[in-house]
């Protein structure tokens, strides 16, 4: 069984930091590679970024490398969202996913991500 919660998300001021995180709760131990996805008010889902299985790999939507870092933690099935220099327009439902594909072949595709976290709100004041 696979199960993932995110939390961490909440309100906060622009320019300020928020770390998300997305814990496997399931009995399933197995690695994934992970993406983080967002969805503003009235807007369809975006891609943010994904990491490898072991973590040695992540890539970024353009607009949000050096802002945002995906990091891992396996021994705690978890995988993090830091996010720096909040803008209003990041705004949004924060949700992590899993694909079943391996790095290389996974995308930034939601339609790739099979398993789905319930998502964690993110709203950033101006």
């Amino acid at each position: 069984q696979v199960q993932f919660v995110e939390s961490g998300g909440g309100l906060t001021q622009a320019g300020e930091s928020l770390t998300l995180s997305c814990a496997n709760s399931g009995s399933s131990r197995t690695t994934y590679t992970m993406g983080w996805f967002r969805q503003a008010p009235g807007k369809e889902r975006e891609f943010v970024g994904r990491i490898s299985q072991s973590g040695g790999s992540t890539y970024y939507e353009d607009s949000l490398e050096g802002r945002f870092t995906i990091s891992r933690d396996n021994a705690k099935n978890t995988v993090y969202l830091q996010m720096n220099s909040l803008k209003p327009e990041d705004t949004g439902v924060y949700f992590c996913a899993a694909t079943v594909r391996k790095w290389l072949d996974a995308s930034t595709n939601e339609n790739d991500y099979i398993y789905w976290g319930q998502g964690t709100q993110v709203t950033v004041s101006s």
